[in-house]
């Protein structure tokens, strides 16, 4: 058996029938989808928020590592200060649920154990053998792809020279090296997750707004988050009102974005 288990067919005692979906349902909730800049008076369930996020967390994640958080901010006197550090966008003050997805690049070790628990409890209770690679890919690859770099990265620029240097010989990974690399790797997969959450709100008959613009450092001292903690954007959950969309959507030709080769 390889230990490649990016190669490796693996066998497992395992199906599962994918459900017959209704597409237009489906287009009907991408597309009206619309970044509400103000929300109405009307109430929004407990149960439509904490549905959405468990949606979220159901994204697809790199290594299934899922370094992420979502901070459900729901009490009146903290969502009104995080609209502050919004900026005070419209959109932040008029929310009745504010969440805030947080990448997390701290939690990749401790996941990878998670993992290797979870599985060989998996393993004990069905009668599955853990395949070798698997067991290797978190036990060996992962921490060779997420770690390595040192307090403030100081040993990056080693494992860029020793990685590099193997990749003039044969395909291998180019990221993360550098702890600013992490940090993307760690906000792709929340962006992920976000995504979810807001179509899953829209399907659930209420509405969104996705906000870059908010003073990170101060929404991280007011959530109490870490230093490798990192805010990929703050989302308003409410009903839209009458007026809340700004204007008609629109996007540039799409020739200009799909490349075929």
């Amino acid at each position: 058996m390889s230990d490649n288990i990016f190669t490796e067919e693996l066998e497992l005692n395992y199906t599962e029938v994918a459900p017959e979906i209704d597409f237009k349902e489906f287009e009907k909730v991408v597309s009206s989808r619309r970044s509400v800049r103000v929300f109405g008076d009307e109430e929004v369930p407990d149960e439509v928020v904490q549905k959405a996020i468990e949606h979220g967390l159901l994204a697809p994640n790199s290594s299934n590592l899922q370094p992420w958080e979502f901070h459900w901010v729901k009490s009146e006197d903290k969502r009104s200060e995080l609209a502050k550090l919004c900026f005070g966008q419209n959109g932040a003050k008029t929310a009745k649920h504010l969440i805030v997805c947080v990448a997390k690049t701290g939690t990749w070790k401790r996941n990878c154990e998670r993992m290797l628990a979870s599985l060989e409890a998996a393993s004990k209770k069905d009668g599955i053998e853990v395949p070798k690679a698997v067991k290797a890919y978190y036990s060996k690859i992962a921490p060779m792809a997420y770690g390595y770099m040192g307090p403030f990265g100081i040993f990056s620029p080693l494992k860029w020279a020793f990685y590099n240097t193997i990749g003039l010989f044969q395909v291998i990974f180019r990221e993360p090296m550098f702890p600013s690399e992490l940090r993307t790797w760690a906000h792709k997969t929340t962006a992920l997750a976000c995504e979810n959450i807001m179509l899953s709100i829209r399907a659930q008959g209420y509405d969104t707004l996705p906000m870059e613009g908010f003073d990170a450092k101060r929404v991280k001292k007011l959530l109490g988050l870490g230093c490798k903690d990192y805010v990929t954007m703050v989302l308003g959950v409410g009903k839209r009102s009458s007026k809340g969309v700004y204007g008609p959507q629109f996007r540039f030709p799409k020739e200009d974005f799909i490349i075929k080769h």
